[in-house]
């Protein structure tokens, strides 16, 4: 019996995607931030609702906030403003920019290609919102290092459940952005269609009134809300006074909000154009 030696014939060949992956999930998550952030850069509306929106709401919640009487919630005009300025980061930059990011990607088609490749689910989703969780994460740090410079406000009481808010709601937003995405038909309709959430985080989940200025039925319904738990978790980690059972409630609160809005993106995530 002779072997028969068979010569490549130069023409490409399909991928096998049985064989193991060439790239790293770093390295391909690094190249689908790059540019989804040089996306980001170009478009001067997002940018703005990025950077500049986050100053422009706290500066009109601090206006809101003189006319209350805070002491009742134990906290000072200073500190609740600075607190719900985190709270606005993340709902301004990750979760009303995210919507809008999906949306734009789908409706290109940009979305689709990708699952044709090596890139997961998952990986696809959380690359495109790389630029929006940095931003985020650095205006957070920015606002805790300026409040405790140039506030006069002391240093975080307690920077575990402090960190840990700020990733939950980092987590808790873009799962929600997916969600809210798939139900988004142009990128136009996105200002509509985050309204709700916007709407109901500022008002019911203690960003403009702390929830203990609340009637006390209306701040059990309150605490109940997507990002109250969120909330929560911030101000017992910058400004403390927090029982451990309150923790505990807001943690789980955030925590299954979290898992549910995952479940939600894997059940109903739209992956091609609503036409």
């Amino acid at each position: 019996m002779t072997a028969t030696t068979i010569k490549s014939s130069g023409a490409p060949r399909p991928a096998d995607r049985s064989q193991p992956s060439k790239s790293s999930p770093a390295r391909r998550l690094t190249a689908l931030g790059r540019a989804e952030l040089t996306l980001l850069i170009r478009n001067r509306t997002a940018l703005f609702v990025a950077l500049l929106m986050p100053l422009v709401m706290v500066v009109a919640t601090k206006s809101s906030l003189d006319s209350m009487d805070l002491g009742k919630a134990g906290m000072s005009v200073v500190e609740a403003s600075m607190t719900a300025a985190i709270g606005m980061v993340l709902v301004l930059v990750v979760h009303l920019n995210l919507v809008s990011a999906y949306v734009a990607r789908r409706e290109e088609l940009v979305l689709k290609r990708l699952r044709t490749g090596e890139v997961p689910d998952h990986e696809i989703l959380a690359g495109t919102a790389l630029p929006a969780v940095g931003l985020a994460l650095t205006q957070c740090v920015l606002l805790v290092a300026g409040g405790v410079a140039f506030m006069d406000l002391g240093a975080p009481k307690r920077p575990d459940l402090l960190i840990a808010g700020i990733a939950i709601g980092v987590v808790l937003l873009a799962a929600l952005a997916a969600v809210t995405a798939a139900i988004t038909r142009t990128v136009e309709s996105a200002q509509i269609t985050t309204m709700p959430m916007f709407l109901v985080s500022v008002a019911g989940s203690g960003l403009l009134v702390p929830l203990e200025l609340m009637p006390e039925k209306m701040a059990s319904v309150c605490e109940l809300l997507p990002l109250t738990g969120v909330m929560t978790l911030i101000r017992a980690g910058w400004l403390g006074g927090t029982d451990s059972a309150d923790v505990t409630r807001a943690a789980l609160t955030a925590l299954v909000w979290s898992a549910v809005s995952l479940l939600a993106v894997r059940r109903w995530f739209r992956w091609e154009p609503r036409r």
